[in-house]
């Protein structure tokens, strides 16, 4: 008949001795403890742990455990599911032998290829953003691949905006008021003006006057109007 008391009591004395740091006693009666199992340090200083409760069942180690995951650091929910399908596959297995060292050891393994899928994920990450960084300046080097369709879109947005630009500027003249025509506008635009100085003057009539001091000596000229020849110019240059 086996003695499954004396089995767990050998079995928490081995135990205590490989996790003296870790092994921590709750309860007798049922008999229950906890260890704590820890990822080796990744590259990064990352880790990750779980402290696993176990309490002995009457008729352990033919019948398996009790099993829970106590507390964690670090774990997703899919990693804690995985460690305690972990747990049940490595109990069927093991049954009507001790078990706890091999179901913490397993938990170990896992623990540590958690952290190695956490480090690929990062790199996978990292990879993935430096192709896109390299995708976006090869795009930007290359340009844009002109299609009727994005050429479309394209001059639709540019007549828009140019549109915009016109209503901009004229409602500014608007607001500035009408701009300073030159003359030859302001003759192409009122076509009155061109008769505008004869107008004022038979507007004017007898009221315009005439300096005739600017004319009292013209008696004394000696103006040979008869000549064909006579040139006024040559008056200066003979008194010279």
């Amino acid at each position: 008949m086996t003695d499954y008391a004396e089995e767990q009591r050998n079995e928490l004395e081995a135990i205590e001795s490989i996790y003296p740091d870790s092994f921590t006693v709750l309860s007798e009666d049922p008999t229950s403890f906890t260890i704590t199992v820890t990822s080796d340090v990744g590259e990064n200083g990352e880790t990750v742990e779980a402290a696993l409760k176990f309490t002995y069942v009457e008729r352990y180690p033919d019948e398996p455990p009790l099993w829970e995951i106590h507390s964690q650091e670090n774990l997703e929910e899919t990693n804690v599911e995985d460690i305690l399908t972990l747990l049940q596959q490595q109990a069927e297995e093991n049954l009507g032998m001790v078990m706890i060292f091999t179901l913490v050891s397993a938990v170990q393994e896992k623990l540590n290829e958690i952290v190695d899928m956490m480090k690929n994920r990062r790199e996978e990450e990292k990879r993935r953003k430096e192709r896109e960084a390299e995708e976006a300046e090869k795009v930007a080097f290359q340009g844009t691949v002109v299609t009727i369709e994005n050429f479309l879109a394209w001059k639709a947005t540019f007549d828009g905006e140019m549109d915009e630009l016109r209503r901009k500027r004229q409602k500014e003249e608007e607001q500035a008021g009408k701009p300073k025509l030159t003359g030859k506008q302001l003759f192409e635009q009122d076509h009155n003006l061109d008769t505008s100085d004869i107008q004022f003057l038979e507007d004017a009539g007898n009221n315009v006057e005439v300096d005739e001091s600017l004319f009292q000596d013209i008696e004394d000229l000696d103006l040979d109007e008869d000549d064909p020849d006579f040139d006024p110019l040559e008056m200066g240059s003979d008194e010279d």
